[in-house]
């Protein structure tokens, strides 16, 4: 450790609000790992709703501007995608490697006696990866030095990856099944069409018909946005929109099907039939905590790099503005992501 620089450079988060509220520094102290600590070279970190949602306060709700677990310590340094390589052990620390490429979920399980499911998340309750180095729990950190996939890749992930594949889980897709994704063009939506087929799933993607070119590159159906599904033709629905068209999605379920939710990107609060619900013996599932497993099930799909993201552009670090305006506004499909200046060792 004692050849680590002094100094890194970082994006901090200096309070709730819009993108001014990010700023550049230079100065910021190189962290150095405590027991069961590890401190990891950032090389990739992906773009995220999450990130400008947190930044907003948006998980307070009801005009309570919060992080992912309640009040945020300012200055923060944001960032929930992580791919970097291990450049220092803290005391007691096993299983990793110096120089390993690793990654972690963006929500780690933490639990407590009041909350066995409490989880933290990277860049929200600790500094994430918008920075040259960042630590990490190593209890947390999964290597995937074994995949072909490029450090751009592997960083457009974790999030996004973790977060379908956590959903897919959760509404316990299988072979055969008809699956509907909203969003289906976003970092999230997309990644849910990618693991649906690769569990053999028969999978449509609902999304604006100008961003389509990756579904239809994987074979998928596709919906128009603004058409609604046909009633009682899906088992699972997969909705990172939520908005005033929810109980549309609600129909297209077939008795006894399956709704998974991770995301509202189109508005939080909904109105539906709750005869629906219980007349057609749907199941509803809120998906956030991810089990150990499900996060090393997504490790094992990179390491074998059986999915490849969709990665529509690249930006330095220091552009985490332009880059947080373009995925606001939905100006590409699949994944945006952030690489820092190159770092000491």
């Amino acid at each position: 450790m004692t050849d680590l620089p002094a100094t890194m450079s970082a994006v901090q988060l200096t309070g709730h609000g819009g993108p001014e509220m990010l700023v550049w520094r230079d100065d910021i102290p190189v962290p150095r790992p405590a027991s069961g600590e590890v401190l990891v070279r950032v090389l990739a970190a992906g773009v995220n709703m999450t990130d400008i949602n947190t930044r907003k306060g948006w998980y307070g709700g009801e005009g309570r501007a919060a992080g992912w677990s309640g009040a945020m310590a300012f200055p923060r340094i944001q960032g929930s995608d992580l791919c970097g390589r291990i450049v220092a052990l803290g005391q007691g620390v096993t299983g990793l490697a110096l120089g390993a490429r690793v990654i972690c979920p963006t929500n780690q399980h933490e639990p407590t006696d009041a909350n066995p499911i409490a989880f933290v998340s990277i860049g929200s309750e600790f500094d994430g990866a918008f920075a040259q180095y960042c630590l990490v729990k190593a209890a947390h950190l999964h290597d995937v030095s074994a995949s072909s996939l490029t450090d751009i890749e592997i960083g457009a992930m974790p999030c996004a990856y973790g977060t379908a594949h956590n959903l897919l889980t959760r509404a316990q897709v299988a072979v055969g099944e008809r699956v509907l994704v909203t969003g289906a063009s976003g970092g999230v939506g997309l990644a849910a069409v990618q693991l649906a087929l690769l569990r053999g799933a028969d999978v449509t993607g609902q999304c604006s018909l100008s961003k389509s070119g990756p579904l239809r590159a994987l074979h998928a159906a596709v919906l128009d946005r603004e058409s609604e599904p046909r009633a009682q033709s899906f088992d699972v629905v997969i909705d990172v929109v939520g908005g005033e068209h929810w109980q549309a999605r609600l129909n297209a379920l077939r008795p006894g099907g399956r709704y998974a939710t991770s995301g509202a990107v189109a508005g939080p609060v909904v109105t539906g039939d709750l005869r629906r619900i219980y007349l057609n013996d749907l199941t509803i599932y809120g998906a956030t905590h991810q089990p150990g497993e499900v996060f090393a099930g997504l490790v094992t799909i990179i390491n074998t790099a059986r999915i490849r993201p969709v990665v529509s552009k690249t930006y330095p670090l220091r552009d985490i503005a332009q880059a947080q305006a373009d995925l606001a506004a939905g100006r590409y499909p699949g994944k945006l992501v952030l690489v820092p200046p190159e770092a000491p060792l």
